[in-house]
């Protein structure tokens, strides 16, 4: 198997762990009897771990190696799941996903700067086509794993986290024989710096704003399916199969890992807007499918949701990776990525709180308007301020 690709494995399978979770939130819920207020506060509990991740531990595998970040991180994803694997309550769930996104934020970082050294010839367009559909793929593997598991499994809320150990493991030993890509790495502990690395130059915050507006609405469609896909499911179109949740997130994650090969050739500037033009249908065919109860228009915003996602991410990370300064490239793309995580967790937390004031349709429609809002701000500012590429 080549190298990179081993690479990206380890990007899928750890993306992987965190929807894994998706189609058991309502089981959990049944199980410990916490309210859709506590489950939304559950999932963004996996942005604190991916705010440490960048906060403190963005820069490790530079410093200490690839492989001397990837295994531990791994490990601690594996932690995260025997967290979950026992939980006995509400708060080691809390627990388990806290863990969860530190372990993803630390080993994507890990993931995607190994495979751009390990790709031949230093492909960076095929690199970031790899790392980034390792990501959307493992996302969808996660739920549709979970969802056949919990449905046709004894023991739906542990089966499906000891079948992740063991691909973990074996992905883990797979790591050992990748090439170690950092030529000196720091060997003692007190050399490791630390500190974060944030800011947006004065000169780009114009260019800057329209993708990290548009990275905020596109990660806050992601965030509503691996939260809450499976609660609208029940609630609204009365559809409780844990498979059938699992089919229908996978379904997203897996059109936008085709998405992302099929537009591999397509300029940033023009992703980040697709994405957008996607992104408004998605939101209203999700709203019509509650209101009428349909399956099959779920499935078409799904579908649509999945190019938004695709598109979105790839051409807003792109086009913020074109606009940085080299020399503050770093600070500039994690800048970007606290919008990408604050969009996965703001949106959910707040249809939690409208669903327990005022049902969960009407905070359904406030998220669908907010978003829509936000992606038509960032299309229009988007189409006058981002460069176009030579």
């Amino acid at each position: 198997m080549p190298s990179a690709w081993i690479a990206g494995l380890l990007i899928g399978v750890m993306f992987m762990g965190s929807t894994l979770v998706t189609p058991l939130y309502r089981l959990y819920r049944q199980a410990f009897g916490f309210s859709e207020l506590t489950l939304t506060l559950i999932y963004a509990a996996y942005v604190i771990g991916n705010m440490g991740a960048l906060f403190f531990f963005g820069r490790l595998s530079d410093q200490i190696g690839r492989r001397s970040t990837s295994v531990p991180s791994m490990a601690l994803g594996g932690i995260a799941s025997i967290v979950f694997l026992f939980a006995g309550g509400t708060a080691w769930l809390f627990v388990a996903r806290i863990l969860s996104g530190l372990a993803i934020g630390i080993a994507a970082g890990t993931g995607t700067a190994w495979v751009a050294e390990l790709v031949p010839d230093n492909d960076k367009a095929q690199s970031s086509m790899l790392a980034t559909t390792a990501n959307f793929i493992g996302l969808a593997v996660g739920p549709l794993l979970a969802g056949v598991l919990a449905q046709y499994m004894p023991q739906p809320l542990r089966t499906s986290w000891v079948a992740y150990l063991i691909m973990l493991g074996i992905v883990a030993w797979q790591i050992f024989s990748l090439e170690e890509t950092v030529r000196r790495p720091v060997k003692r502990l007190s050399e490791v710096a630390f500190r974060a690395r944030l800011g947006v130059p004065h000169k780009i915050r114009k260019p800057f704003l329209p993708p990290a507006v548009a990275a905020f609405a596109t990660f806050a469609l992601i965030g509503y399916y691996a939260a809450l896909a499976p609660s609208l499911l029940a609630e609204d179109l009365a559809i409780k199969s844990p498979a059938v949740a699992g089919i229908v997130v996978a379904e997203m994650f897996l059109v936008a890992a085709g998405v992302v090969i099929l537009t591999r050739r397509l300029r940033s500037r023009t992703a980040m807007l697709s994405g957008l033009l996607f992104l408004l249908p998605s939101l209203a065919c999700l709203l019509v499918a509650q209101s009428f109860a349909s399956l099959s228009l779920l499935m078409i915003g799904t579908t649509l949701g999945g190019v938004a996602s695709a598109l979105g991410y790839r051409g807003t990370l792109q086009v913020v990776n074109g606009i940085a300064p080299s020399e503050q490239r770093a600070e500039v793309i994690s800048s970007y990525l606290i919008a990408c995580y604050l969009g996965n967790s703001i949106p959910v937390i707040g249809i939690g709180v409208l669903s327990m004031l005022y049902g969960h349709l009407t905070a359904y429609y406030v998220f669908a308007a907010t978003v829509a809002v936000l992606g038509a701000a960032a299309l229009f500012t988007g189409w006058r301020y981002t460069p176009r590429e030579e």
